[in-house]
């Protein structure tokens, strides 16, 4: 997995790589401003980015804005915001282009290396991993349409759990409850929000369909 890094602060940006080439993985740029990252992944073709939102030279939404123009000229490309904040507008406007390959993480609650490292091979592969506090803003500013109301309560917390980019299993553990009502309540949420069987990456469409959901 070939990873390319955008973080203005140094020391940030530099534990991020070391801690990454520790566990085996390629960084091949880290860079420190959205210009760098557009040009680093032009070149070097990097699986997926890291990148903050807040970069120079305005610290506003530079990271943001770089990691939609590469989603539009890289659309295989795996983008993790790594961010201090949650911006549930910035995760809006990056949902709406797929939730494929995208993940949204809470730089202060990232406390395990290995989860972060799991999280950065789930987004290469095209998964989702969002922070479980991004998913809760995100649901908060965002309910519901017609189907979504349809919606049981134990239905909406396995697809909060799914939009984590969690596994049927661990959505069991967490939940406690049997893999197979897993299965049972997820077949129902499928059908609910009318995503049929013969569509590819149902789990994916699933939680876009939640996300995307306009404001009530």
């Amino acid at each position: 997995m070939r990873i390319v890094i955008a973080e203005d602060a140094a020391i940030v940006r530099e534990g991020l790589v070391q801690l990454l080439r520790d566990r085996g993985l390629e960084v091949v740029a880290a860079v420190a401003d959205a210009e760098a990252l557009l040009s680093a992944v032009a070149e070097l073709r990097p699986d997926v980015v890291v990148a903050d939102i807040r970069m120079p030279p305005g610290h506003r939404d530079e990271g943001l804005r770089a990691a939609l123009t590469l989603r539009e000229r890289h659309p295989g490309l795996g983008v993790l915001l790594f961010s201090q904040y949650v911006e549930t507008r910035y995760a809006d406007r990056l949902a709406a282009t797929g939730m494929a390959g995208f993940g949204y993480l809470l730089k202060e609650r990232v406390v395990d290396v290995d989860d972060f490292v799991e999280a950065l091979h789930r987004v290469a592969a095209g998964g989702t991993a969002l922070d479980p506090e991004v998913v809760a803003q995100l649901l908060a500013a965002r309910r519901t349409t017609a189907n979504l109301t349809a919606l049981t309560s134990r239905e909406q917390e396995i697809l909060t759990l799914m939009a984590e980019g969690r596994t049927n299993a661990a959505i069991a553990t967490a939940l406690g409850i049997s893999q197979r009502a897993v299965e049972k309540h997820t077949a129902s949420i499928f059908t609910k929000l009318g995503l049929p069987r013969a569509e590819g990456h149902r789990r994916v469409l699933a939680v876009l369909r939640y996300l995307e959901a306009p404001r009530g």
